[in-house]
């Protein structure tokens, strides 16, 4: 019985890390017509992420449920580990958000900018990606 208790101990401990590597899984809600949307989504895959993408008719009112301001709109929303991810935010940033765990409502990249995951291709402009806390106020999380 000792021998079983210590196999499986040394299991969990090898078990652990492992599972604190995997990042959780990505739920966004886009246009079934947006390409840069779409280019955002294989940024993450490519990045480890796994992602789950739900095409809707008003990405405004998942936006609302999730808790993000209309003026940080961009044009897809998601959701990982709880936090609220608007735009084209650099996988880079979820996972500092997700290691940080912040007491906010989550990160914003809003509109378009060019040059962002998934905005390629269009040029290149100066970009920051917003910490949105819970009362709706933002601070500047990265500059890009």
């Amino acid at each position: 019985m000792r021998s079983h208790l210590i196999s499986l101990g040394i299991t969990l401990i090898f078990a652990g890390p492992a599972a604190a590597d995997t990042p959780p899984m990505v739920e966004v809600w886009k246009s079934a017509t947006c390409g840069c949307c779409t280019k955002w989504i294989e940024h993450l895959e490519r990045e480890g992420f796994d992602v789950v993408a739900h095409n809707v008719a008003s990405v405004a009112d998942a936006r609302a449920a999730l808790g993000v301001p209309q003026r940080y709109a961009a044009c897809h929303t998601a959701r990982v580990a709880g936090y609220a991810i608007e735009g084209h935010v650099p996988a880079a940033d979820i996972r500092r958000l997700i290691e940080e765990q912040p007491r906010s409502t989550g990160l914003a990249v809003p509109g378009m900018p060019a040059g962002s995951p998934g905005m390629e291709g269009h040029g290149n402009v100066p970009y920051q990606t917003l910490l949105i806390d819970r009362s709706g106020t933002t601070t500047i999380y990265a500059h890009h």
